[in-house]
């Protein structure tokens, strides 16, 4: 082993999620606002000699072959500087899988970070947007971290000064959502309702998000997802009556979160919540850009 890296890989919770309308592709155009928050997994990568990249990770539940993104980041970017190093990596995971929170994503993106240091390709940050990009649509952001906002499929980001810190509650429930079948269930909502462009939406956010105007919190997906799975609106709903200012669902769900002002309101809220059997609770806050990136260390000249 040549060298080892122990690095953070954040969730994000989307502030605002527009689904603009299908492409010819099969995709969606989306305008959404990422924002990532202090739950993370946690990936210990060593660099090897040897040209075999190994995966462990603490969730037994969770496949550690080729379908794995890690080991998909870490394929395409050996392929594409062609090297012959190999990897050892342990995955902790602490993000909830079907979550909507971009778990796998961040877990690639982080892989794709740390390996471009150990193996010292000299791969420029352009390098890995163009790889991360074709590892899955959210995996862009994460090389940028804060606030952003995400155009095309969500992979096109300009970074947004940060919004104010803010405590973040997070409830993932026991019912799970396909992100194929939330897509299928927008674009029938969107052909039979009077009104479609409550379904897929034309609006787009055009000025710095203002965690404070808390009706800009808008998810179409709940408009959809609810229907699919009223565990997770009863999960909303929860956020909401316990004295959260503001809730949406993450992402394509199934987790759901709840924004408040201070640690102890945050704090009242886990005592408030009367929570079904299998809900997990994470209590987190947003982190901003600064932070994200000092958090990476050494590697922070490849988020700038």
């Amino acid at each position: 082993m040549n060298s080892v890296l122990t690095l953070p890989a954040f969730a994000k919770v989307n502030l605002s999620l527009r689904v603009l309308g299908q492409r010819a592709d099969g995709y969606h155009d989306l305008d959404t606002v990422f924002q990532t928050v202090s739950l993370h997994d946690t990936i210990k990568i060593a660099a090897t000699d040897e040209s075999k990249i190994v995966l462990s990770c603490d969730d037994r539940r969770l496949a550690i072959d080729e379908t794995n993104l890690v080991i998909r980041a870490a394929e395409s970017l050996r392929i594409r500087f062609g090297t012959g190093k190999g990897a050892r990596i342990r995955l902790e995971k602490r993000i909830p899988v079907q979550a909507g929170l971009g778990g796998g994503s961040a877990d690639a993106a982080v892989t794709l970070l740390a390996l471009a240091h150990l193996w010292k390709l000299g791969a420029s940050k352009h390098d890995l947007l163009a790889l991360g990009s074709r590892l899955g649509a959210d995996v862009p952001f994460f090389l940028f971290g804060g606030t952003a906002h995400g155009t095309g499929i969500g992979d096109n980001i300009a970074p947004w000064r940060d919004t104010s810190e803010k405590f973040v509650l997070i409830i993932k429930p026991n019912a799970n959502t396909k992100t194929s079948e939330a897509y299928k269930a927008l674009d029938e909502r969107s052909l039979t309702t009077p009104n479609p462009k409550t379904i897929l939406s034309g609006s787009q956010p055009t000025e710095h998000f203002d965690i404070g105007r808390f009706a800009s919190l808008e998810n179409d997906f709940e408009a959809v997802v609810f229907d699919l799975e009223p565990e997770i609106a009863r999960a909303k709903r929860a956020l909401v009556q316990s004295g959260a200012q503001a809730a949406a669902l993450a992402g394509s769900g199934s987790a759901v979160f709840g924004i408040f002002d201070s640690e102890d309101a945050q704090r009242r809220a886990i005592q408030a919540i009367e929570l079904e059997t299998g809900w997990r609770v994470f209590p987190c806050k947003t982190v901003g850009r600064d932070d994200y990136t000092e958090a990476f260390g050494e590697l922070r000249q490849l988020l700038a």
